[in-house]
């Protein structure tokens, strides 16, 4: 057992959250991350002095930004800082690997540094800790739909590579890399399993190989 991985009565009910535009991350998947704001910087500082772990959260265009604050989706992915760096230009290269899924509940006040917290819920999504099965992706039709956006996009693939790559990591790793939009993404996220978030992804990736689709989810 991995013994970074944390046991769910060890996730915290109060996390600090990192609303990026495009910054999707999904339990067991990786994402890199360039920090330079003050207040991300904080917002770093923070996780590494509290177990190293962070709410990442797509902002919903729904909502227009308070004070320049941009609104969240009710559902985010809580997400444990597994490699961290410091640069000579004052940034933080980071890599969070996701946890579990969480909704919010409450957002705290705001910090004097710009850091905001949220209490979160992790009762839904109590198999985000668990390694996901194979069991019920279509393969076949995620490569099929794969190859023309790949086409389309002047995309060079290694598909050797690409077919050795499991299912969980191949559906994720895309599903975080597309250049979806948020409402997409957040679908993506809010999928009840793999199955059915490779299903959409398939959708989205035929959609968006037949031409400029934004912001249109597959009916």
């Amino acid at each position: 057992m991995d013994p970074f991985h944390p046991r769910p009565e060890e996730l915290p009910a109060v996390i600090p959250i990192f609303p990026l535009t495009g910054g999707l991350l999904l339990p067991g998947a990786r994402l890199p991350l360039n920090i330079f704001e003050p207040h991300f910087l904080a917002m770093v500082e923070d996780a590494l002095a509290h177990g190293r772990m962070l709410g990442m959260m797509l902002p919903d265009p729904a909502h227009p930004r308070v004070n320049g604050r941009s609104t969240p989706y009710r559902t985010g992915c809580l997400g444990r800082i597994a490699s961290f760096a410091e640069t000579e230009d004052g940034r933080y290269l980071i890599t969070l690997r996701g946890l579990s899924r969480f909704d919010l509940l409450e957002e705290l006040p705001e910090r004097a540094d710009g850091v905001r917290r949220v209490r979160a819920d992790y009762a839904p999504y109590g198999g985000d800790l668990e390694a996901p099965a194979e069991e019920g992706v279509d393969r076949d039709a995620l490569l099929q739909a794969l190859r023309p956006y790949f086409q389309s996009r002047n995309i060079e693939a290694d598909w050797e590579a690409v077919g050795r790559t499991d299912a969980v990591t191949l559906v994720n790793s895309l599903s975080m890399m597309c250049p979806f939009g948020d409402a997409e993404k957040q679908a993506l996220l809010t999928a009840p399993g793999l199955p059915q978030r490779t299903s959409l992804l398939i959708s989205l990736l035929r959609i968006e190989s037949a031409g400029p689709m934004a912001g249109r989810l597959p009916s």
